[in-house]
């Protein structure tokens, strides 16, 4: 992970709380070959929950948010990637092997 994408990642966590009982949306995208990605050939994964805590977990590098019977986490050691293409959403990607990658897409369903 580069110094400026920890640094954008660690601001996002910083105020997260600000989403605390937030509806939140995670769609999550499995795939290969960075570089040409297709959202066609991308197997995809889509919870909603109201965001209830987050928390970073030493042990193993995690970036957790849980709501009520849901709990998801993004390996910080495994990102390669952080934007924000738009207010109140978010998008990380995770290479977890040669060219297998998981983009993970939260938006948040803020009052403000």
């Amino acid at each position: 992970m580069t110094d400026t994408l920890q640094l954008q990642v660690l601001h996002f966590f910083e105020g997260i709380d600000q989403y605390y009982g937030c509806k939140t949306e995670i769609t999550e995208g499995l795939y290969s070959r960075y570089e040409d990605f297709d959202a066609r050939a991308t197997t995809w994964n889509l919870s909603e929950f109201t965001l209830i805590r987050s928390a970073y977990r030493n042990n193993g590098d995690r970036l957790m948010m849980e709501g009520e019977k849901m709990y998801y986490e993004i390996s910080a050691k495994l990102l390669v990637d952080f934007k924000r293409p738009k207010r109140h959403t978010f998008e990380f990607v995770e290479l977890y092997g040669t060219d297998v990658y998981r983009i993970t897409k939260v938006k948040f369903d803020s009052k403000y």
